[in-house]
């Protein structure tokens, strides 16, 4: 009996953790196709894109949000504005 039980845990355990990457990597797929136009639209006009682009991204990823315009506008997403870096400045661009 303690076999039988034994085998269905570890089925239901793989089972888990298969579903749960799948549902992680969907998520992550559709932070991209929603993060990576508006930053690159955020980004467009900065001077170093690339790491305009990276802190844009990270900070898309937390928030869901990503304020209109190159530049400002911080206040249409609070949490993109209030993120800040470990100096304490602001992280997102």
């Amino acid at each position: 009996m303690k076999s039988t039980t034994t085998k269905a845990i570890l089925v239901f355990t793989i089972v888990l953790m298969l579903t749960t990457s799948l549902l992680d990597r969907t998520m992550a797929d559709d932070d991209s196709s929603f993060c990576d136009p508006k930053c690159a639209a955020r980004c467009s006009k900065a001077g170093r894109q690339d790491r305009c682009l990276k802190y844009c991204r990270i900070c898309c990823k937390k928030c869901h949000c990503v304020p209109s315009g190159t530049y400002g506008n911080k206040d249409e997403c609070p949490c993109y504005r209030d993120m800040k870096n470990s100096k304490g400045n602001p992280k997102c661009p």
